[in-house]
């Protein structure tokens, strides 16, 4: 006797494409951004702990300059679908290629600031945007 896996409102199929054409876009962007962080064999954000020393891949949503310090510092909001976790460059004010929506590839420590996940002078790549 043989079983055939046939098409109908409970194959997977059609579960995947009703979640596409209910879902909301924020969370469908979501889901994208941590399925292609994985297929890249990156750590995601929401599993990373303080002290560990991980590689990311996501987008930047927003950067921003800020001079509370003589020599000032750019932090931008690092998000890959699962958490987000706030990069800080010390000591630059501006980097060329570091704006919102940009995909970047990043490799540091992850720490903690108030609470939050932090990374400090990363190493990053720029990624093309898919």
């Amino acid at each position: 006797m043989s079983f055939e896996k046939k098409a109908g409102p409970d194959s997977g199929f059609f579960r995947r494409l009703g979640h596409r054409l209910t879902a909301d876009l924020g969370s469908l962007d979501a889901q994208e951004l941590a399925e292609t962080s994985e297929a890249a064999g990156a750590s995601q954000a929401a599993q990373c702990r303080r002290g560990e020393e991980v590689t990311m891949l996501g987008r930047l949503r927003s950067v921003e300059e800020c001079s509370k310090t003589a020599a000032g510092c750019l932090e931008a909001e690092f998000f890959d679908g699962t958490d987000a976790v706030t990069v800080v460059w010390i000591g630059r004010r501006r980097i060329a290629g570091i704006e919102p929506g940009r995909h970047i590839l990043v490799r540091g420590r992850i720490g903690d600031r108030d609470g939050a996940k932090v990374m400090y002078n990363p190493y990053y790549e720029l990624r093309r945007s898919s």
